[in-house]
């Protein structure tokens, strides 16, 4: 069952709290593709060569395909885990997640280290913002020349969503439009171009 949306990280960025004197510093990024996701890891990495750890997960697919995470090096469970379980009880996909620590010298135990990294993804989430993205189904409309503009119009004015225009032989209106919407569009398209347009459907998109 696919699902209908998703939440994602509105924009890079990053924001820092302190736990006992150690600093985490938490990097989030939007990432389309698990590569992405991997080369952002390895950027933040560069950029933090002297921290004591940089852990991270990420999420790839609308549906969580990918799931990763990593402690690089500390216990087993404590970093990379609870970092990813914020990402998935927020519901945050293609988004991927750094947690950079610089150590303050006081031991914060397993206990301490999971809030710590969880705590401070959840809190860059909370400054970064999110956004969510629903699913839509592509369709085009085939209309001839006469009536493109009229029904590019109507389909705006209506609230649908229009993602591209091709001209040719006739002109094709690609919309988005939610699955359950289909039927409806189907009988307010035919009843608005008197049967003229010719409605063929797509794959399926996601749009905040």
């Amino acid at each position: 069952m696919k699902s209908d949306q998703y939440a994602t990280v509105a924009r890079e960025g990053a924001h820092e709290t302190e736990v006992n004197r150690s600093r985490f510093l938490c990097s989030l990024a939007p990432a389309a593709t698990e590569q992405e996701a991997q080369d952002f890891v390895a950027r933040i990495r560069r950029e933090h060569p002297a921290a004591t750890h940089n852990c991270y997960a990420y999420v790839i697919g609308a549906d969580a395909a990918v799931q990763k995470a990593g402690d690089d090096g500390e216990p087993g469970g404590t970093a990379g885990v609870p970092m990813l379980q914020m990402l998935m009880r927020r519901d945050i996909r293609y988004a991927v997640a750094v947690v950079t620590r610089y150590y303050g010298g006081v031991k914060l135990g397993a206990g301490g280290l999971i809030r710590a990294y969880g705590g401070a993804v959840g809190e860059a989430l909370d400054e970064l913002g999110t956004v969510t993205r629903r699913r839509y189904r592509l369709a085009t409309v085939t209309v001839d020349h006469q009536r493109a503009g009229k029904t590019q119009n109507d389909l705006r004015s209506t609230g649908r969503t229009v993602v591209g225009l091709r001209y040719g032989a006739a002109v094709q209106i690609e919309v988005a439009l939610p699955e359950a919407d289909l039927p409806a569009f189907e009988a307010w398209l035919a009843d608005t171009t008197a049967g003229t347009a010719v409605l063929t459907l797509g794959g399926e998109t996601y749009a905040a």
